[in-house]
């Protein structure tokens, strides 16, 4: 049993039963609003957790480590628009121009905050790092995507960004506010208790897999993709990602990072954020081609989930 452990993850297991009842589980329109308001609960549990988990010290140090923070920055707004482009162009006649589309789309989005930081948790990495660096991501998305997309998509509109930014305050930096505020009455007993942050750490990402899945299954973005061209998307995702996993790890070392931030840098910079992806995908195209632009992200979203679960736990161990 010990051997299985070792090379079947539970984790990893159970975000595969999640996408899979994702894809296969019908979710009625009138409990659509039950499972995205519980995911939506998950994640506000789940930064309060940190905030109340993590010393008023520790956030400030993670600001000021400028090093992970521009590294962060710089995976995120730099190196992934590159890495999109030039393997959008490639992978065209592969996939076709539209799901190529949906791939340098994928490369122009701002890190997950939610998963990131999970992860990073799981991993044994710098959590206040990554708070600070995903929710910066986050912020300077709410410009930044537009603009990139204008210009090197030429797309026509502007994203509503004030809409996005209230999103990421309310959900995320409210709550880990108000941990932080708790921290001194409740700081020690959450740290003492490690399967509280692990159950919420996971349960949270459970519930946003299937949460995306199923929302995307209704709303039939994997009807306008054939089986074909769904392999290819998986592989050329697959390409993205490695990449990007090998850039922020080894980036990490050329920064002479400590191996708390390198986790950090890892789980920040190789990741895109699905919940800022899906609403400014709907804004900045047209309705008939924001379906298919959506799907890449859809694909790289749980791509990400899965590896980086598989990741999170083998950094674990060696962090032990």
């Amino acid at each position: 049993m010990r051997q299985v452990r070792r090379w079947v993850d539970p984790f990893v297991v159970g975000i595969l039963l999640a996408l899979l009842l994702g894809l296969v589980v019908p979710v009625p329109d009138a409990a659509r609003g039950v499972v995205d308001g519980a995911a939506d609960v998950a994640v506000f549990l789940l930064f309060l957790v940190y905030g109340a988990r993590l010393s008023t010290r520790e956030v400030w140090a993670g600001l000021r480590n400028v090093r992970l923070q521009g590294g962060i920055l710089a995976a995120t707004w730099v190196v992934f628009p590159v890495v999109g482009l030039v393997v959008s162009l490639a992978v065209t006649p592969l996939i076709g121009s539209a799901l190529a589309t949906g791939v340098l789309f994928v490369s122009l989005l701002p890190s997950t905050v939610q998963s990131s930081v999970a992860f990073t948790a799981v991993a044994r990495g710098n959590v206040a790092g990554a708070i600070c660096g995903a929710t910066i991501s986050n912020l300077l998305g709410m410009v930044l995507t537009p603009l990139l997309v204008l210009w090197l998509m030429s797309a026509s509109g502007s994203a509503g960004g004030f809409g996005a930014v209230g999103d990421v305050l309310l959900h995320l930096l409210l709550p880990f506010v108000v941990g932080q505020l708790l921290q001194p009455f409740v700081g020690e007993w959450i740290r003492a208790r490690r399967w509280i942050s692990m159950v919420v750490d996971r349960g949270s990402i459970l519930l946003v897999v299937f949460s995306s899945v199923s929302a995307a299954s209704a709303e039939g973005a994997w009807s306008q993709v054939t089986g074909w061209a769904l392999v290819g998307l998986l592989a050329v995702c697959g390409v993205v990602l490695a990449i990007m996993l090998c850039s922020t790890w080894f980036g990490g070392r050329a920064l002479r990072l400590g191996l708390p931030d390198r986790v950090a840098l890892l789980m920040c910079g190789s990741k895109k954020s699905l919940a800022t992806g899906l609403p400014m995908a709907a804004v900045l195209f047209p309705v008939a081609e924001a379906g298919t632009v959506a799907v890449p992200l859809i694909v790289f979203h749980q791509l990400q989930l899965v590896v980086c679960a598989v990741l999170a736990r083998r950094l674990a161990l060696r962090t032990e």
